[in-house]
């Protein structure tokens, strides 16, 4: 029987988790529900710690008297969570510790641990907070909205049907207020616009929001549209996201350096509406299509 007391977590963003394959697990167990599902992840969210620190120590050639336990433990919820990609990995490192091969298996350790990290953050950034557990209609499901027993495979259906028919996401970061008041006037009725004027909030915006394409104003006090750039592009489902810088400056040496760095266009301020719509369409067009 399910716990009453798990944590509840956002169905939308972990589907955009390219590590796990939830879909695969319905196809699996049909009768497997959402509250069993966010039950592997709470434990995931206990156990996580622990086994980050002996993949580091092992990552240091210094495993100790419990981590491979930690790592067998661990494995066996990440096939049942669906995170198949670090599961073959960990089968190395479990494989190497039981042969005494401890420098191949700090080898696979190091290159794991930065990615086991980068997961876990992005899981538990997914959990909805709610001082009691309320049962809903799974209809409603793509609302955020918390569930415990329904079937997965109906939320997840009715997440398919919301994706065929919702708007292309746009997520425009610039420090001016005004500016980002513009752009969602321009683009509102087209397309869902998220406004952020901090850019040292993007990670943690990506974490629940994958946008279709950027909007990155080029010179911000904190972060530049330019550092921003790798940050977005560290995301594995954005590594082709179109990215258009938006700066006063349209020199040559400002178009080479934005193509180097990953964005694909840029746009002159004062920004003309006609030039927004139309560089937008283009670029969210080619992503369709590829």
């Amino acid at each position: 029987m399910e716990k009453e007391n798990c944590l509840i977590f956002d169905l939308p963003t972990l589907l955009r988790l390219g590590d796990l394959d939830i879909r695969g697990i319905v196809l699996k167990r049909p009768l497997f529900t959402v509250g069993g599902y966010f039950s592997l992840l709470s434990k995931y969210k206990e156990d996580g710690p622990k086994a980050a620190e002996a993949l580091a120590r092992i990552a240091s050639s210094s495993p100790g008297p419990d981590d491979y336990q930690t790592l067998v433990d661990i494995k066996t919820l990440f096939r049942d969570m669906g995170c198949m990609k670090i599961l073959f990995i960990l089968d190395d490192i479990i494989s190497a510790l039981e042969k005494i091969k401890l420098e191949f298996a700090a080898d696979c350790s190091k290159s794991i641990l930065e990615e086991f990290n980068k997961l876990y953050s992005r899981i538990i950034s997914s959990e909805i907070l709610f001082s009691t557990v309320v049962t809903y209609d799974p209809t409603n499901a793509a609302d955020n909205q918390p569930l415990t027993s329904q079937a997965l495979k109906i939320v997840l259906d009715k997440l398919d049907r919301d994706e065929a028919v919702r708007k292309m996401r746009i997520l425009a970061v610039d420090d001016s207020l005004d500016m980002l008041k513009t752009i969602t006037s321009i683009l509102g009725e087209d397309y869902k616009v998220y406004g952020i004027s901090n850019p040292m909030m993007v990670e943690k915006v990506l974490m629940q929001v994958a946008p279709e394409l950027f909007l990155l104003d080029y010179k911000m006090p904190q972060r530049s549209g330019f550092e921003l750039i790798p940050i977005i592009r560290s995301f594995d489902e954005h590594k082709n996201t179109p990215i258009i810088i938006m700066t006063a400056m349209g020199t040559t040496e400002h178009l080479s350096a934005s193509h180097s760095l990953g964005a694909s266009d840029f746009i002159v301020k004062p920004i003309e509406e006609s030039i927004l719509r139309e560089k937008i369409k283009k670029h969210i067009v080619r992503k369709k299509l590829f």
